[in-house]
């Protein structure tokens, strides 16, 4: 079998967003969405939606990252095995392409080899299980404090087994306007963590992730310590990663597990680099860091060192790297971004279901269907087509 096309097509869709600037929710926002497609001489096919660097697979690709994909990768990849995933996850890596178009290469290879192998991606890579536990994770800057206390109840209600905060960054709460100078609300976050808390009960499991705007390591450490005192179960990404002597010394000081990277750049690479200095109490990885070639490595490292590897973001492949990794490796889904008047669960007009239904036992299904698991509604995306 032989690759006879690499291909991007870009389109309009819609869903509910959060305006984190002013703390409002963005009905139906338009959004670009892109699906990028590899085919073959022998008929099969396979696809990735989504791109966009942060992550998330509801984001489509830039116009950039989509002219490298339908120009130099495509020139690279024409008249290879689809099947030499790792052969060309190398060449990725050694031609230095940008780590998140290499992803959706990746991404699209493995949906591809799902689909001729009449199987879930998870299942190509050694199953390990069907369901995987969620979480709730909120959009940064929903509201006051007292906000978040009553939206993780909320989630409790919904069936979540446990409930991440995104606090206040780049917004104040008290004007309820951008700062987009000095980050840090540090009165407003400690106030957050404590109320939280006592609306959820002791034993609730709860995580903090401020996404790096602490621009100091004694910040870190004074946030560090209320979450010890309220037993927060993590403590992610709290300064920015690229100062990674500040996250040995605040892992040496603090007993809270200290979740990182999760933006840096370098894929299983650097998550290595980060376990061997102590970096990090946990490594964090997704699929667009790296695809799913890399996410299962990162996956292997973390076991082998005996720390935990948590998913950033949730999606399509990040579930089905999930479903080959066990719950002692890789623990909770993060489902959202959530916040009060965003339907999350809304299905998208170019896919027959969503990836990640939440059940009564507050766990989320791996897609069983072959490749990813997309079921595609080609009719929407052609009829919603852009540049």
């Amino acid at each position: 079998m032989k690759i006879t096309d690499v291909s991007v097509k870009a389109f309009r869709t819609r869903a509910d967003r959060w305006d984190t600037g002013h703390a409002l929710p963005l009905p139906k926002a338009e959004i670009r969405q892109t699906i990028t497609t590899i085919e073959t001489d022998e008929g099969i096919t396979g696809h990735y939606l989504g791109g966009a660097f942060h992550g998330i697979d509801t984001e489509g690709l830039t116009i950039s990252d989509a002219e490298m994909l339908n120009g130099r990768i495509r020139a690279l990849l024409l008249g290879q095995d689809p099947f030499d995933r790792e052969l060309i996850w190398k060449w990725m890596w050694v031609a230095n392409i940008q780590e998140n178009v290499a992803s959706v290469i990746d991404n699209c290879l493995w949906d591809l080899a799902g689909r001729a192998h009449n199987a879930p991606v998870h299942k190509l890579m050694g199953g390990a299980r069907d369901r995987v536990k969620a979480y709730a994770s909120t959009y940064p800057n929903i509201g006051k404090p007292q906000v978040y206390a009553d939206h993780a109840l909320q989630c409790i209600a919904e069936g979540y087994r446990a409930y991440k905060i995104h606090p206040h960054y780049f917004w104040n709460p008290e004007t309820g306007q951008p700062t987009p100078g000095r980050p840090s609300n540090i009165k407003a976050d400690i106030e957050t963590i404590r109320l939280v808390r006592e609306a959820v009960g002791p034993d609730y499991v709860l995580m903090y992730d401020p996404w790096g705007t602490y621009m100091s390591l004694e910040e870190a450490i004074f946030v560090g310590r209320e979450l010890e005192r309220q037993n927060y179960y993590w403590y992610e990404h709290p300064m920015p990663e690229y100062r990674v002597e500040s996250y040995v010394r605040l892992s040496r000081e603090l007993t809270i597990p200290i979740l990182s990277p999760e933006i840096a750049a370098g894929g299983v690479f650097t998550r290595a680099e980060w376990i061997l200095r102590g970096a990090g109490d946990m490594t964090r990885i997704d699929t667009i860091r790296g695809g799913v070639t890399g996410a299962r490595k990162t996956a292997v490292v973390a076991e082998a060192f005996g720390v935990r590897c948590e998913y950033h973001v949730g999606g399509w492949a990040n579930l089905q790297v999930m479903g080959a990794t066990s719950e002692d490796t890789s623990e909770f889904y993060e489902k959202g971004l959530l916040a009060p008047g965003v339907d999350f669960d809304a299905p998208h007009p170019y896919l027959g279901a969503i990836c990640d239904k939440l059940d009564a036992e507050g766990y989320v299904t791996v897609p069983q269907t072959p490749g990813l698991g997309y079921d595609i509604i080609w009719d929407y995306i052609d009829d919603n087509r852009i540049p």
